[in-house]
């Protein structure tokens, strides 16, 4: 019995000793993936039923406008502001003409986009509504089309091509005339145009 007591003491002393041989050995820590955020991102327009700015550079900067376009578009921007219109409920206006050739005018423009404000979201609507029933009156095909996350009305009359709508009290337009851009392409360029048109600048 001597002998296998001494055994199992020995057996135990080597079990105690695998154990703190496990225990003192180092625990692996699980490895947290890093997320590292994009250090840049593209910036989408954000509509929204802007009060109207006193200058076309704060509609859409030539800069800005030059890259919705695809090119560069030669000539001046003109500024016109529109009084209020209480027959229309109108309360406001701006137009701006890109591309003003130099001595000629304004209405030479190739591109024009205008924006206006109404007494309410009602009046705004209504406007539009009238100007699509005038341009199907006098020829022209009408579409619907994405502006953002809105719809608007595409436009094909004789002479140009046009996307307009509204949000909220506001109401935009966007026209280029007849040749100025593919026609394949132009109602996406329009619709991008009046997207940014009421998409207050930043800083402004």
């Amino acid at each position: 019995m001597g002998m296998r007591t001494a055994v199992l003491a020995a057996m135990v002393v080597l079990a105690s000793a695998g154990c703190a041989a496990v225990q003192t050995q180092p625990v692996a820590q699980p490895q947290i993936p890093t997320i590292v955020p994009p250090t840049s991102f593209s910036r989408i327009p954000q509509m929204t039923d802007r009060p109207l700015p006193d200058d076309c550079e704060l509609v859409i900067p030539v800069e800005l406008f030059n890259q919705k376009l695809g090119r560069e578009l030669p000539g001046e921007l003109k500024t016109i502001i529109g009084i209020p219109e209480p027959s229309l409920a109108r309360t406001g206006k701006i137009d701006c003409y890109y591309g003003v050739p130099e001595k000629q005018p304004i209405a030479a423009a190739p591109v024009i986009i205008g924006l206006a404000t109404y007494a309410d979201e009602a009046a705004a609507g209504t406007r539009v509504a009238e100007s699509v029933a005038a341009e199907r009156e006098d020829g022209a095909t009408v579409r619907e089309v994405d502006v953002g996350k809105k719809k608007g009305q595409f436009i094909s009359s004789k002479d140009e091509r046009l996307v307009l709508g509204s949000l909220g009290k506001t109401t935009y337009v966007a026209r280029v005339k007849l040749g100025v851009l593919p026609d394949d392409a132009v109602a996406g360029v329009l619709a991008a145009l009046a997207q940014q048109s009421m998409t207050p600048v930043e800083g402004a």
